[in-house]
């Protein structure tokens, strides 16, 4: 087996000091233009590859970030991985993914064990630990990006899409379509996400002289089986309704599943508008009409944010949200 070249030895090839070595592959500007040709050209010829550790000493940093996701089977996160690594890569960092599996114990641990490995910085998405704990890590530990929750800390900055501007869009296509009788489905893990879909949607609902009583909002697990059960729930009780509007995609398919067991069709008689516009929406039998979400440029803008708030760490960068646009396919 070939030996691994070490610095020692490009330093003897270019015949330089090892600093010197440090100093070129490092870019540090303090030797000659010529001198740094003869390093990177004896870098090139014996293969050497730099140690991160030894890179990070030099830096002070590791050029890895986390990527802590809730739940890695929910169809939301694929695109926002992407995201993330695509535009993490582009700029020379490499990621760490963490799944949670929606338990805020493990939550906690994934964030200080990406702390102990000394990432740059982590992206969070964070649906069960408590504000409290979030915080108490955001005290030790910067930069955090937390995407759809609101946490007010200065190590920490916050991306969300424009959630009630969404939420609004779908109440006016069913006002606009003549609906009357409107519900909506939504997470009993309540969040920040939530809570501005939930208000943009009853508001809007408000402006045009209808209700949305709270006993039309009706919280289940935000997977197929929670929305399939909340829709029964909801028609159980109100059978008059026409028109549902739910937390995320995954609840509205759960939704179509209940009407289609009830006999009902879609939309004639009940016309369902999901969040998210996860890629089976658009597969779904009928297509699920959806409000869309770049799911890609959020992971990309997320690793723009860290990444700056790690140049600039005195910094507190505003909340951003990213625009969105209700997708109308057969559901509604």
């Amino acid at each position: 087996m070939k030996k691994r070249a070490t610095i020692e030895d490009v330093a003897h090839a270019a015949g330089v000091s090892r600093q010197t070595v440090s100093r070129a592959i490092n870019d540090k500007g303090e030797i000659s233009p010529a001198t740094k040709e003869r390093v990177m050209q004896a870098v090139q010829s014996l293969g050497y590859q730099p140690s991160q550790l030894a890179q990070s000493m030099v830096t002070g940093r590791t050029f890895t970030v986390g990527l802590v996701l809730s739940n890695i089977t929910n169809p939301f996160f694929p695109e926002i991985t992407h995201g993330v690594q695509n535009a993490a890569q582009a700029r020379e960092y490499n990621v760490f993914l963490c799944n949670t599996d929606d338990n805020p114990v493990s939550e906690m641990q994934e964030l200080h064990s990406l702390a102990a490995r000394g990432v740059d910085g982590i992206i969070l998405f964070s649906h069960q630990a408590s504000d409290v704990d979030l915080i108490a890590f955001a005290d030790t530990y910067h930069p955090i990006v937390v995407i759809n929750r609101v946490i007010e800390h200065p190590n920490v900055s916050v991306m969300m899409a424009k959630n009630y501007h969404g939420a609004q869009l779908a109440a006016d296509y069913f006002i606009g379509q003549g609906h009357t009788q409107l519900g909506m489905l939504i997470n009993n893990n309540p969040s920040g996400s939530q809570a501005r879909r939930v208000r943009g949607f009853r508001e809007r609902i408000q402006e045009r002289g209808l209700k949305l009583p709270d006993d039309r909002l009706v919280p289940a697990p935000a997977s197929l089986e929670g929305g399939r059960l909340a829709a029964h729930q909801l028609l159980d009780n109100h059978p008059e309704t026409s028109a549902i509007f739910t937390y995320n995609d995954l609840m509205a398919l759960g939704a179509i599943r209940a009407c289609g067991e009830r006999g009902l069709q879609i939309p004639d008689d009940v016309a369902i508008i999901g969040f998210d516009d996860i890629s089976f929406a658009a597969m779904a039998t009928p297509s699920l009409s959806s409000v869309h979400v770049d799911k890609y440029a959020i992971g990309q803008r997320a690793v723009e944010l860290l990444i700056a708030m790690i140049d600039a760490p005195d910094i507190n960068f505003p909340l951003e949200e990213v625009d969105v646009e209700l997708i109308i396919r057969e559901s509604a």
